[in-house]
């Protein structure tokens, strides 16, 4: 079996596709794995790290272009339809696998026009424009989340199957991560997080947080700020009391959920994924420039589920952050109904389930019986 994986730009599409590769490479040990994606998004680093091969095409967004930067956008797309169509003659797939994002529109179209079955997954609850597009194309379409379904025309090939999430993920050790960190098991930890490339509000907020509670005695913090922010932020707290830690990047991010007993966080689809398998109470902030607002929509279902509070980015502060953070941990009990209505809202499967859908295409197989995958039926129907 030969398969296609594309997608990137972030790590919202490149994680789960990583995640379904491994899944697929655990079931399917003999199968031959190829990641085609953009020479400058994250995939070109996470995926070599992951151990795959990759293979780079010109790729270019057309949203945000201004008009007269549109024909040079097109010009590359064309260029990474030609470059996709020669990777694909070469390396024949028996499926193509795209988790979205502006990379992933020109391999899944040179898939569908060498008549090579694509299947898609979408990770939001309102999906980016690629996947809208693509979906027309594809065999099946995956869902992170059921509410993405309102989004799409052609419904039958709809499959709920959640977001993939590494296996690393699913195996955090905590005591590893308090004892990398010279931590004290003792203390709550509360972790922020804002994406790999950190997120300036969150920060600044994250700093008021350790000044204003530095002399509790049962907690300490653990910063992940992205690279660009660190070292203003180490020496804003270099001479606090309390014990924090401040890293541009965790790698072992299991580890990392695994350990903390609050976690303030952005609200992107495959950080919930994680919050949710790793059972971990939350305060969001959404990040207020996501396409369609929908890090808030996806944010206030966590609220309504019972597994997260929320700030608004523009209404966050120290202090009202500080304040919140406060009153999740000294209610104790409200952090264990979060944590189990995290749990309970969580897919742990999802990259099994598509991997599993992957090697059914490839074998042409035809749809996924319904005991295996749950079908998104319409709104309305029993």
């Amino acid at each position: 079996m030969k398969v296609i994986i594309t997608g990137g730009g972030t790590g919202g599409h490149v994680m789960p596709a990583i995640a379904v590769a491994e899944a697929l490479q655990r079931s399917h040990p003999e199968a031959e794995i190829l990641f085609v994606g953009g020479a400058h998004g994250l995939e070109a680093t996470a995926v070599p790290q992951a151990g795959f091969a990759f293979r780079a095409v010109p790729a270019r967004s057309l949203r945000g272009r201004r008009i007269l930067a549109v024909p040079a956008a097109l010009w590359v797309t064309l260029r990474g339809l030609i470059a996709s169509l020669g990777i694909l003659r070469r390396f024949q797939p028996d499926v193509v696998f795209a988790t979205g994002g502006y990379v992933s529109g020109p391999v899944a179209l040179a898939a569908a026009l060498l008549r090579r079955p694509v299947v898609l997954h979408e990770q939001n609850t309102i999906p980016g424009m690629t996947n809208r597009w693509l979906a027309r194309l594809a065999r099946e379409v995956h869902l992170g989340d059921a509410g993405a379904r309102r989004y799409f025309g052609k419904r039958r090939h709809l499959r709920l199957s959640g977001n993939p999430i590494r296996a690393d993920v699913l195996q955090g050790d905590p005591q590893r991560a308090l004892r990398e960190w010279r931590m004290e098991r003792e203390r709550h930890t509360v972790l922020f997080l804002g994406g790999s490339q950190g997120a300036r509000s969150i920060n600044r907020a994250a700093v008021g947080v350790v000044r204003r509670l530095a002399r509790r005695p049962d907690l300490q913090f653990v910063l992940q700020t992205g690279p660009r922010d660190r070292d203003a932020v180490a020496r804003k707290l270099k001479d606090v009391a309390v014990p924090v830690r401040v890293i541009p990047f965790i790698q072992r991010i299991g580890d990392a959920y695994r350990a903390a007993d609050l976690v303030v966080a952005r609200s992107g689809a495959m950080t919930l994924a994680e919050l949710a398998v790793s059972g971990r109470a939350a305060i969001l902030v959404p990040f207020p420039y996501s396409a369609g607002n929908h890090q808030e929509l996806n944010a206030r279902a966590r609220v309504d589920a019972g597994a997260a509070e929320m700030i608004l980015d523009r209404e966050l502060s120290g202090r009202q952050l500080a304040s919140a953070i406060v009153k999740m941990i000294d209610t104790p009990r409200k952090l264990r109904e979060m944590s189990h209505n995290a749990l309970r809202g969580s897919r742990p499967d999802a990259a099994q389930k598509i991997a599993a859908a992957l090697a059914r295409c490839a074998a042409g197989r035809g749809e996924a019986p319904a005991e295996e995958e749950t079908p998104v039926r319409r709104e309305g129907r029993r």
